[in-house]
This record gives structure tokens, C-alpha cells and sequence, in this order.
């Protein structure tokens, strides 16, 4: 857990836990933000409850991801207590309307997105963070694998401010490339976590402040497996420069794929390239506009079917749209190339 607080250069007191993944870490750090948010309404929620409690007021953009819905759902803040404050179709923050919220609402918890999986985009989390500070919010950052821009000088203006978050959540199995069941949480103030997740009245078990109870009541779950394993090899085998490296090759791979998009007649690149995903459709001369996402739909169908590249449909800005997302340390610029002759490919023979 330290390695990857300095992977990110974190600030000291960030500390956690190793989870399964995005949905856990996010749940992780939700009930410490449900903690502070209790403790300023006034109750304990960890031995309380929440029967009785006023609605907590959550905030986010339209990129907040449904694992971080499913987290506020099983830590019992109801996911209708969610608040988008998006101001276009795609889902961007609307800044002043996140500050008009914050000045009525008391005390809040502001989900901030790095990395929204569309596109790759990044909520302004530097603004995020001030407002969070002025306003006396929680803040949560959702970096499940946009996080790791923070290793680039490229892009870690991408996550600036995350160091003034109160809780963060991110996952090993996708830019750490490690396998599943490697995601972690950090928390500014990791004691919530030990009076949540602790076992009170368990003789013989060591409290969450003992050495000897290891990590095991810092998170939702006692039994498990040796979850640092893969992480602490990884990173004891590339460290900081080694994952540097790495994800500024990927970042270069996205641009190369960018370029062949854009100089494609049959392709349509539909949001900027900030990270790995590279978010497009193919639009071939002579079909329709209002064609173009049954072709898309075809085309996504077709790459699964044909099995020589993979790519992900989505809908981003109300069209149908491929999000290639490129993480993996074997992928190559042959790799890339060949990705795009096989869409166009597919797509002559589908239009």
C-alpha cells in the first residue's frame, strides 16, 4: 500500500487496503465518506444505522461509472440521492452548478471521475477539490485506471488535486496489469475505515490498530486471498520508471491510432485522445447518418465474431461508437495498424 501511495505520490497519510476491484474500492472509501458525512448530521452510522437519517447529498458529473452507483447502493446512500450535474449530452461537469449545489446542501460528498471510460476524459478534479475544500465537502475520486495519467509528466495535469481527495478508489487489473482482484482504496483518514469494517468483541482477534491484524479490517472482507502479491511483484520488478514507461508507450499508441482515424474516410474520431481510449465509429461515404448506428452495432458484432482484434461498442454522445482501450504491455504500433485494417475491412464488407 505504500509503494502505490508513492507510485501516485500521495501525501503520507493516505493509507488502505487491497479489494477485489473498482466496485469494492469505490465501496471502500464510500463508507468512510458515509462515516464523516454521519458524524456531521450529527450520528454514528456504523452503529446506528442510517433508519431516520436525513438523505445524503452525492454530486457528480455524467461520467460517474455504474460501479460507483452500485458502491453508493450497497453502502446504503441510495443511488436517487445522486445528483448529475452534467451540462451537455456526453455527461461534463457543470462546474457552477456543482458550486451552487455545495452552497445550499451541507454536508456533501462530491464523486470525482478520472477517467471516464468513454472517451478517457477527466473531471477537473483541481476544482473539484476547491470546492470540496470551501464548501467542507467529502471528496472521492473514482481513478480506476486514470489514475494512473499521475505516472506521466504528459498527463498529470489530468490528476491534479487528487492529493486533496479524501478517499480513492483504482484498480491494479487494468494499467498495473496485474490480474483481477487487485483493486485498492486509499483514504486521507484510514481510521474510518478500521471503526467500520473492524469486529468489535472479537476476543481473539487483534484490533484494526494492532500490526498483527494486518489489513484484514480495513475493508469489507475477513477471508482472502494473498491480494499483494501480483501488486507488490510488478512493482517491485518496474517500479516508478518502469510503469512511467509503459503507460507513455500506450499514450503514444492511442495518438498513432488517433492519426489513423482521422486520415480514414470511412472513420470518425468522436472525442478528443487525452488517455488510452480512443473513442470512434466508422461513417463509410453513402451511408446515412441515421444508419450509422445499426452499422456500428453490425461492426461490433462483426469484430467479436471475426476474433483477429477486439474492440468494446459503447454510446457516447448518443451515438453508437467504439472505445478501444489501450493498457496492455504487449500491445505494439503492428498491433494498432492492424487493428484499424481490420475495421475497415469489416466495415467495406458491412456497408
Amino acid at each position: 500500500m505504500r509503494w502505490l501511495r508513492e507510485l501516485f505520490e500521495l501525501p503520507p497519510e493516505f493509507a488502505g487496503v487491497l479489494v477485489t476491484g473498482a466496485t469494492m474500492a469505490n465501496f471502500t472509501g464510500l463508507i468512510a465518506a458515509r462515516s464523516w458525512w454521519a458524524e456531521r448530521c450529527g450520528f454514528d452510522a456504523d452503529e446506528a444505522g442510517l433508519a431516520g437519517a436525513p438523505p445524503p447529498v452525492i454530486l457528480s458529473s455524467g461520467y460517474i461509472h455504474p460501479s460507483a452507483m452500485q458502491a453508493i447502493s450497497m453502502a446504503g446512500l441510495g443511488r436517487g440521492n445522486v445528483r448529475r450535474l452534467a451540462r451537455d449530452s456526453v455527461g461534463r461537469l457543470d462546474v457552477d452548478a456543482l458550486a451552487d449545489a455545495l452552497a445550499t446542501s451541507g454536508p456533501a460528498i462530491v464523486i470525482a471521475n478520472a477517467g471516464e471510460v468513454n472517451a478517457g476524459d477527466f473531471d477537473p478534479i483541481a476544482d473539484l477539490a476547491d470546492l470540496a475544500e470551501r464548501h467542507g465537502a467529502w471528496l472521492h475520486v473514482d481513478g480506476a485506471f486514470g489514475l494512473f495519467a499521475a505516472l506521466s509528466p504528459r498527463t498529470r495535469h489530468l490528476t491534479a488535486g487528487v492529493e486533496r481527495a479524501d478517499s480513492i478508489a483504482a484498480d491494479g487489473h487494468k494499467w498495473l496489469n496485474v490480474p483481477y482482484e487487485s483493486g485498492f482504496a486509499l483514504v486521507r483518514e484510514p481510521e474510518r475505515l478500521g471503526r467500520a469494517f473492524g469486529m468489535p468483541g472479537a476476543a481473539y482477534l487483534p484490533g484494526p490498530q494492532d500490526p498483527g491484524g494486518g489489513y484484514g479490517l480495513y475493508g469489507p472482507e475477513s477471508s482472502r486471498r494473498s491480494r499483494a502479491l501480483p501488486i507488490w511483484a510488478t512493482l517491485a520488478a518496474y517500479g516508478r520508471d518502469g510503469h512511467r514507461a509503459m503507460v507513455e508507450r500506450h499514450l503514444d499508441l492511442a495518438q498513432r491510432l488517433t492519426r489513423l482515424i482521422t486520415a480514414a474516410p470511412d472513420l470518425e474520431l468522436l472525442a478528443d485522445t487525452q488517455l488510452c481510449v480512443v473513442c470512434f465509429r466508422a461513417a463509410p461515404p453513402g451511408v446515412a447518418k441515421e444508419d450509422l448506428d445499426d452499422l456500428n452495432r453490425r461492426l461490433g458484432a462483426a469484430l467479436l465474431a471475426d476474433g483477429r482484434v477486439f474492440a468494446g461498442t459503447t454510446v457516447y454522445g448518443g451515438v453508437v461508437a467504439l472505445r478501444p482501450a489501450i493498457v496492455n504491455w504487449r500491445t505494439t504500433g503492428s498491433d494498432i495498424d492492424a487493428f484499424v485494417d481490420v475495421v475497415r475491412e469489416l466495415t467495406a464488407r458491412l456497408a
